[in-house]
């Protein structure tokens, strides 16, 4: 088993040719989108992937394959598309962000579902105290000061992290994608990006990584067709054409709903990694705050790591929540200081 401190190494990657090759509106937008949903009656887990022997995730090993049972397969899903016959070490990487499905008190994976952040060109890269890069519009905070000295401005990145309370997001993987991969597409002009549809117009919104618009946002605008059934607060794969925002953002070529990872089927069992993007306000044992935009409340019955409360919770904390969803708000269980 991992220990539960163990924190996910930051990475460059190839990706697989397979995987690189097709289009958004086949790896993103198309297939079964079912982050936060699918599997009906079961436990929910999400966080970064920690290591592989099955897949190893918030501190567990979760069984896969012919490890649940003989003949057994997981569903595994890669950007919306079904990639089951696939060994999990050659889909998936450490550092990615996934959700498992699985049974409400077991660690057998019935289906683990991968969705990045966004993938586009590298537009800025910036030294300091926090390295970040500049991605369609969105700050990637790179952590790892060797990871952040291989990244060239212009290469195409795929992105997959936490996002903090400034909407920025945290990367604990980053895939380049060589023009050596890319055979014909290194002049590819198609790149996506997910998030929150907030102020919402006839011809364009603002998206970003947290909900009702709060922290980072950029400008989206749309044809009619694009447009259709958006809603403010929406989570959604926007693609565009458009390698960085100009004067008036980035126009969509295409706008696929998606389900972020942290909404869960009601009463079902989750267990959330992420970093607290509001903190805590209550008094007594019952105290509510925010982990990637996601309510979480405590109550007398919560158990926290020795020698500490709810009042230890500070903003960009990353911490690990097992609870139980009720109406929107994970009711916590447990927390683990990540």
């Amino acid at each position: 088993m991992s220990p539960k401190g163990q924190t996910a190494r930051f990475l460059i990657g190839v990706l697989l040719v397979t995987l690189v090759s097709c289009t958004f509106s086949a790896c993103g937008g198309g297939g079964v989108h079912l982050a936060g949903g699918g599997v009906s009656g079961s436990g929910v887990s999400t966080g970064a992937i920690s290591g592989f022997g099955s897949v190893f995730m918030n501190g567990m090993e979760f069984f896969t394959d012919s490890n649940v049972a003989p003949g057994f397969v997981t569903m595994k899903t890669f950007m919306g598309m079904d990639n089951s016959s696939m060994m999990d070490k050659d889909l998936f990487h450490v550092g990615m962000v996934v959700t498992i499905h699985h049974g409400p008190n077991d660690n057998n994976a019935q289906q683990i579902e991968y969705q990045n952040n966004l993938q586009g060109r590298i537009a800025a890269k910036n030294s300091g105290a926090e390295n970040t890069v500049t991605i369609l519009g969105h700050t990637v905070v790179v952590g790892d000061a060797a990871v952040f000295a291989s990244l060239n401005l212009n290469e195409i990145a795929e992105v997959s992290g936490f996002v903090d309370s400034a909407g920025r997001i945290r990367a604990s993987y980053i895939a380049m994608v060589p023009c050596t991969m890319m055979m014909m597409m290194c002049t590819a002009s198609e790149f996506e990006v997910k998030g929150f549809v907030s102020g919402l117009s006839s011809s364009g919104f603002r998206l970003g990584p947290l909900p009702g618009g709060t922290g980072t946002t950029v400008a989206v605008s749309f044809a009619p067709a694009a447009g259709a059934g958006l809603a403010n607060g929406m989570y959604v794969q926007v693609v565009t054409n458009d390698p960085q925002p100009g004067s008036v953002g980035i126009t969509a070529t295409r706008i696929n709903k998606l389900s972020p990872r942290t909404v869960f089927p009601e009463k079902a069992m989750a267990d959330l990694e992420g970093l607290v993007t509001s903190p805590p306000t209550g008094s007594g044992s019952v105290f509510s705050f925010a982990v990637e935009g996601k309510q979480v409340q405590t109550d007398n019955s919560t158990q926290f790591p020795m020698n500490t409360t709810a009042a230890d919770i500070r903003l960009d904390m990353r911490l690990q929540v097992q609870g139980t969803e009720n109406g929107g708000v994970l009711s916590a269980g447990n927390i683990v200081f990540r």
